[in-house]
């Protein structure tokens, strides 16, 4: 262990502008000299795996956001089925209501008059059930 902080501490010297250079008389083991005389090789190697991991994170970021996406997407869906349930069920309701109304009952004659302004009298029901 004493020996990688004698090594560590080389190198931090080597790049440190702030403290001097080493003196000749300190002992440089031949590991660390291709390193010390290529500094543009090590930070080329730094930068290249730094991309690498960027790369990465966005890579897992587009994915995760396909991810929601496909999620909204089947939660739209599902509240699609649901809506066309609920208007299934209320269309029944309506067909129904529709068979009991009495045409000439005071019921009956202002619902007719209420369906003039809908496509048909089911849709006009639909909208009268809905809202009652």
């Amino acid at each position: 262990m004493d020996s990688i902080d004698k090594l560590l501490a080389q190198i931090k010297a080597e790049y440190d502008p702030a403290k001097p250079a080493p003196t000749p008389q300190q002992s440089k083991p031949d590991v660390i000299s291709p390193f010390i005389s290529t500094p543009s090789k090590s930070q080329s190697i730094i930068d290249n795996i730094l991309a690498e991991v960027k790369a990465d994170v966005e890579e897992q970021a587009a994915i995760e956001e396909l991810q929601r996406q496909q999620e909204r997407e089947q939660e739209r869906i599902q509240q699609e089925k649901i809506k066309a349930q609920q208007l299934e069920v209320l269309q029944k309701k309506a067909k129904e209501w529709l068979k009991k109304l009495d045409p000439l009952s005071p019921e009956g004659l202002w619902f007719e008059s209420f369906s003039d302004g809908y496509p048909s009298k089911l849709a006009a029901a639909i909208e009268y059930l809905q809202n009652n």
